[in-house]
């Protein structure tokens, strides 16, 4: 699509007023760390509803605070939000983010206080850096041992758990001053299907999919301002769409029966469960005529941006999509930015400490030798995931930050000889120690193979596992720069 496809989006062609509450239902991603593109200037004109910024945007912290105050200066009431769900989903390592685990380790450390303190590090942060709206916490359940894509971003499988933390997590973030966004409702943690991928289906009943509902519920009891929707089919809420595009899901369930008022924002549109069965363009009409106030359009292109765009104004045109959905669209887009697009003044301090504190307490498992110092780390993990921006950290630095002696080797991906790798690794080793990590073998079996190639050579050999537990091993429950560190530690029996 060229610019000049959009030359036809008059807008002279619906009242100013209509056209600028279009405008209100759109959040845009973009390119550059300096200067703001000058087709987003004049969305930002016509009364773009807020920006979403990703490592791409992200020099420094002061650049960042500089980007944001350019795009306040565009106008005031410009809601600036990122992802921010701390552990290894982080777009902020180069401004200094705090570094706390992901929502998993912190349900297992189970210390709602402990998880208030690490979710206000990240918020204060934020708020350091003029961003308001964090689209965290996640919400969702982990409990299919095959979902590809919720996993430790979750706190556990038990909705109590996870509804005691969500209501710590959102308290303390709106101390803040900053808006925090429950996410994907009404649940991704029953699928087998990243929907950045493809379409995810959940097909389990209604009855078992309540549970999945109780952490958002709690969620909206706690006054969450924003939740956003999760590009899953259910059949049994509703056998033709994905949430983000249901009707019965984002109206019947979500404002009546747990009577949300709040912004509700989609996932990125061009994730694939839409993008390849709709379109961007037409996600987004039929998102704001199910219920949707908001929809992400994450990629740096502005010509799909617009693509959006135009289809709103255009179903206005023709009256596919009612005036009175979009005027209640806006009109949530516009209290939420009265509440949160101005950042509050001064920013008090942080407990830089809370992370690592709780990524102590989640380590569990062994068994464990007294410490295994000077040991050959192997730490098999797969490729980071291009949408989450996880750093690919690797456990032999952790180690090799606490015992210097130690060496290793990282493999991440599929080795093409995986003979050779194991050889490679039984010669390097020598008479060390040997530790051996996976992450998430039952998604990743080569992983599998290469570790029982190795503990059949080196029975002695620690395991760890770095995401969710496999049985046996001493887990670190994520890979966040903190979780490693601290199994790390657990490894050379360091405090």
């Amino acid at each position: 699509m060229t610019s000049s496809a959009h030359t036809s989006a008059d807008p002279a062609a619906l009242p100013v007023d209509l056209d600028e509450a279009a405008h209100r239902c759109l959040v845009a991603g973009f390119d550059g760390t300096t200067g703001v593109p000058d087709e987003l200037k004049r969305l930002v004109d016509r009364g773009l509803g807020g920006v979403i910024l990703f490592t791409r945007n992200v020099r420094d912290a002061e650049q960042v605070r500089r980007l944001t105050g350019e795009l306040r200066a565009l106008r005031p009431d410009l809601l600036v939000g990122i992802d921010n769900e701390g552990g290894g989903i982080g777009h902020l390592v180069a401004a200094g983010a705090p570094e706390v685990p992901g929502s998993f380790a912190l349900g297992v450390a189970d210390d709602p206080a402990l998880t208030a303190r690490c979710a206000d590090a990240l918020a204060g942060h934020l708020a350091s850096l003029g961003i308001t709206v964090s689209y965290a916490p996640v919400a969702d359940l982990q409990h299919h041992p095959r979902n590809p894509i919720v996993r430790t971003r979750s706190f556990g499988a038990e909705p109590a758990l996870a509804a005691r933390h969500l209501r710590a997590w959102i308290a303390a973030t709106e101390r803040r001053g900053v808006a925090s966004c429950a996410k994907h409702f009404p649940g991704h943690g029953g699928t087998e299907t990243d929907s950045h991928h493809g379409i995810a289906v959940d097909p389990r009943s209604y009855d078992e999919l309540r549970a999945d509902l109780e952490p958002f519920r709690a969620a909206v009891d706690a006054g969450v301002p924003m939740l956003m929707s999760a590009h899953v089919v259910f059949p049994a809420l509703d056998p033709e769409r994905p949430a983000t595009l249901s009707r019965r899901i984002l109206g019947d369930l979500l404002r009546h029966e747990l009577d949300f008022d709040g912004v509700l924002v989609s996932d990125a549109l061009e994730m694939k469960a839409i993008a390849d069965r709709y379109g961007e363009a037409a996600g987004a009409r039929i998102a704001l005529a199910a219920g949707a106030d908001q929809v992400i359009v994450a990629v740096p292109d502005l010509e799909v941006t617009l693509g959006c765009r135009d289809a709103l104004l255009g179903a206005l045109g023709s009256g596919v999509l009612p005036e009175e959905r979009l005027w209640e669209a806006a009109g949530r887009v516009r209290r939420l930015a009265g509440r949160y697009a101005v950042p509050a003044g001064a920013v008090g301090g942080w407990d830089a400490g809370a992370g690592l504190e709780a990524a102590r307490r989640a380590v569990r498992g062994g068994p464990v030798p007294a410490a295994v110092r000077g040991a050959h780390v192997v730490d098999l993990f797969p490729p980071p995931h291009p949408a989450l921006n996880w750093g690919g950290e690797d456990l032999l630095t952790a180690v090799r930050a606490v015992d210097p002696t130690a060496t290793g080797t990282a493999v991440t991906g599929e080795p093409a000889d995986p003979a050779a790798v194991v050889a490679g690794i039984l010669r390097a080793s020598g008479d060390a120690p040997l530790v051996v990590a996976t992450c998430d073998v039952g998604l990743h079996p080569w992983q599998e193979r290469l570790r029982a190639a190795l503990l059949a050579r080196r029975p002695d050999a620690v395991r760890v596992d770095t995401g969710l537990p496999e049985g046996g091993a001493l887990c670190s429950y994520g890979r966040g720069r903190v979780n490693l560190r601290a199994v790390a530690e657990a490894l050379a029996d360091t405090p």
